[in-house]
């Protein structure tokens, strides 16, 4: 279980951190990041899973890269609606 939780920390901030800096131009601190990089792993695995293939499967570079891409959309339809709430 602890193991567990220290992997999708691990894939959080590295996921977050890069979407980051594709989306936004810099990275949102450690905390920021991680969230963000979480939520984008779910947000990516449910996407794929759609497409049918498979989601975060572990700490590999698929996992990260689908994380990565849940990261960016996320942040990329948060930014919408703040654009919209603006």
């Amino acid at each position: 279980m602890i193991t567990a939780l220290i992997v999708w920390a691990i894939i959080g901030l590295i996921a977050g951190w890069i979407a980051g800096q594709l989306v936004r131009g810099y990275g949102f601190g450690l905390l920021g990041n991680i969230i963000i990089g979480l939520i984008g792993a779910i947000v990516g695995g449910l996407l794929f899973n759609l497409i049918g293939q498979p989601g975060v499967t572990g700490l590999n570079i698929w996992s990260i890269i689908v994380a990565i891409i849940g990261a960016v959309v996320f942040l990329w339809i948060a930014n919408l609606i703040s654009r919209r709430g603006a």
